[in-house]
């Protein structure tokens, strides 16, 4: 079978036409419930669910932030360093790309809450920042 004669899936409270191997969609911001996150039958038109999904994207943004400003491991070197480093990276790219499939669902509330996690993350790692600065600087100076 070619790929040509396969259906595509369509997800829900969207317009989509099929004209002889032409797709179009509408890609614009809706309001409400009735949405397609991440997969197929989630949240399956439930208010709950979409509650749920709310929640989710709210925390994915808020874990791309917070990991963003994680401290670098200094105290070891080579291979272990390296390997650390590289899988804090690796899980915060999944989850900034689970935040950017989230936010293709054009859905108004998973967008607001998307740039809600980001600006909340950000602002608790940049609070965070001088107060570890000076609790630093307290415990490092010697005329204390």
């Amino acid at each position: 079978m070619d790929r040509g004669d396969m259906p595509m899936p369509t997800p829900p409270n969207s317009t989509m036409s099929t004209n002889d191997n032409m797709t179009s969609m509408q890609m614009s911001f809706f309001w409400g419930k009735d949405v397609v996150v991440l997969f197929r039958g989630w949240p399956d038109n439930n208010l709950g669910m979409y509650i749920l999904a709310l929640f989710f994207v709210f925390f994915l943004g808020f874990a791309v932030e917070v990991l963003s400003a994680s401290p670098r491991v200094l105290k070891t070197t080579g291979v272990v360093s390296s390997l650390s480093q590289a899988g804090a990276y690796a899980i915060r790219m999944a989850l900034a790309y689970l935040v950017m499939l989230s936010v293709m669902s054009f859905n108004l509330g998973i967008f607001i809450v998307a740039v809600a996690g980001h600006g909340v993350g950000h602002f608790l790692v940049n609070f965070r920042k001088p107060a570890a600065a000076q609790t630093n600087s307290l415990t490092l100076d010697p005329k204390v």
